[in-house]
């Protein structure tokens, strides 16, 4: 019988090993995720809880909705997550740091599960379907609730000895304190007949028992080193909290202005779509539009947006591809951003993809630029007459686009009046801009030419005066794009050039890093007397 036990002593000793070595690897994983979130200057958690759908849902948007609340759960959660850490390391307190632990680990995972977190777009490692990293660390916590790997490599194998030993001296204080007071009263030294009380026995701490316990503690100790060989950065999509980037929104300037259309507020600046949807109108440089999609991946379009709703952009143009994209970050990110839908009417369907995106949920719908120019150059006014009727019949505001000022000013002498305007209108000082003798009414989306002296999609808007007459003799809101003129202006020109002479709103296609950039210049610009004065009153 000796043999069998002395067997499973050591098979029990190198299972508390295992089993310890555990238990200090998810201290780590703690102590990191605590340590970097109480240096990290910008992080929170409220991108993290206000994108929870699933259970409690609605307490963890409340909280990320409300400072004070916000402020406490990050300092909880960042404090929560080191004081664990240490515990699990030093295996003080390990039964009690397992239990926090594992609440942690069931509200992280509760506020943002992974088939949550896979719709968002957030491609987080450590996520299996049902199972993600999380549910792994709280399972592997209450195994280690069930096994003394504290008591045997950790704190709590002379926390009680030191209890026991802080009592002891306690007592031992007490009642000297005790004796002097009865001698005191006495009036006089206790003789030496007098029996002297017994001192507790002071409880002995061995050697190794103290060696033993304090096992794991180099394990803080080598995290310290690395960590100041390596400063720890918060890691935005960790395990345990989540952080959307939010580049230098810090930095705005002030609050986006905004105009109305039918009733709805809208911000002086759109979004727009062509970024997104890799139509970069690079010219010659055949690479871009395949860079620009590759870049803008699910999660970069989602993060891009809501930097954009920060920002004060409340508007998006877009076309009816790109709506279940756009739906689904309205969706899942509880988003109130307004689309601005372009839709091509046909000579053998006027009507099927203005009902696609009334389906999709839109709030502006606008014959799309290309549509207009080649109605109106092929004699065919009479389907766009059509299909703003009928969008006006759905109650939705009907806009009307287009590159060519020369159709704009056929609808109108038609008789067709939108609701709006969406104009091409850029000036025509730059580089890649090919003379105005050259230039061929709807010529855009035509063929493109190799010979630089004539179009080859590098300009958008042909002919810039005569678009700016047409709109100051117009009192509908006019919103211009291609300002940029698919980046060949600088933007603190372009939103200028574009808002002195008449445009309402610009609608600008931007990368996440340049929208901070461009909502502050919009800021500026349309702050300065000559552009609140401007000769073209302003109509929305």
């Amino acid at each position: 019988m000796t043999k069998p036990t002395q067997k499973t002593s050591h098979w029990l000793v190198f299972h508390l090993i295992i089993l310890t070595a555990l238990r200090v690897a998810i201290g780590w994983h703690f102590l990191y995720e605590g340590v970097v979130k109480i240096f990290a200057e910008d992080w929170s958690a409220k991108e993290y809880l206000a994108h929870s759908s699933w259970l409690l849902s609605g307490l963890f948007q409340w909280i990320a909705a409300t400072p004070w609340a916000l402020a406490l759960t990050d300092f909880l959660n960042a404090w929560g997550l080191t004081a664990v850490g240490v515990a699990l390391i030093l295996g003080a307190l390990t039964r009690t740091a397992c239990v926090a632990g594992i609440v942690l680990m069931l509200l992280y995972y509760i506020a943002m599960p992974p088939f949550v977190a896979a719709e968002l777009g957030w491609q987080v490692s450590g996520h299996y379907l049902l199972i993600d990293r999380n549910v792994i660390e709280a399972l592997a916590l209450a195994v280690i609730i069930f096994f003394p790997t504290g008591q045997r490599f950790g704190l709590d194998r002379i926390l009680p000895q030191l209890i026991a030993r802080f009592r002891e001296g306690r007592a031992i204080k007490k009642q000297a304190l005790s004796a002097a007071t009865e001698t005191t009263e006495a009036g006089g030294e206790a003789s030496q007949t007098d029996a002297a009380p017994a001192a507790p026995q002071r409880t002995s701490l061995g050697r190794r028992e103290v060696l033993k316990s304090l096992a794991t503690a180099p394990v803080l100790g080598i995290f310290g080193i690395a960590a100041a060989r390596t400063p720890p950065t918060t890691d935005s999509l960790s395990g345990a909290t989540i952080q959307v980037s939010k580049s230098k929104i810090e930095d705005l300037k002030g609050e986006l202005p905004s105009g109305e259309i039918a009733g709805k507020k809208i911000s002086r600046i759109i979004l727009g779509g062509n970024l997104i949807g890799g139509w970069a109108h690079s010219r010659d440089l055949i690479y871009v539009p395949s860079l620009f999609r590759a870049y803008n991946t699910e999660q970069k379009i989602f993060e891009t947006l809501s930097l954009a709703e920060q920002a004060g952009v409340n508007t998006m143009n877009l076309t009816g591809s790109q709506l279940d994209i756009i739906n689904k970050y309205r969706r899942l990110y509880k988003s109130q951003l307004q689309i601005v839908c372009q839709v091509h009417p046909k000579p053998d369907d006027i009507y099927g993809d203005i009902d696609r995106a009334i389906d999709g949920g839109v709030d502006f719908i606008q014959i799309q630029g290309n549509c207009t120019d080649w109605r109106v150059r092929d004699g065919q006014i009479d389907i766009l007459h059509k299909a703003i009727d009928y969008i006006r019949k759905q109650k939705y505001p009907a806009g009307l686009g287009a590159h060519a000022v020369q159709a704009l000013q056929a609808c109108a002498d038609d008789g067709l009046i939108p609701d709006f305007y969406m104009k091409t209108l850029h000036s025509d000082d730059y580089w890649s801009a090919h003379p105005k003798e050259n230039r061929i009414p709807f010529s855009v989306d035509g063929p493109h030419s190799k010979d630089h002296n004539q179009f080859c999609d590098n300009m958008f808007c042909l002919f810039p005066d005569e678009t700016i007459e047409f709109m100051k003799n117009s009192d509908v809101p006019f919103m211009a794009f291609k300002v940029l003129a698919a980046g060949a202006i600088h933007p603190d020109k372009a939103f200028r050039y574009a808002l002195q002479n008449g445009a309402d709103f610009l609608c600008v296609g931007m990368f996440d890093f340049q929208i901070v950039d461009d909502v502050n210049i919009a800021i500026k610009a349309l702050g300065e007397e000559g552009i609140k004065n401007r000769p073209r009153p302003w109509r929305a």
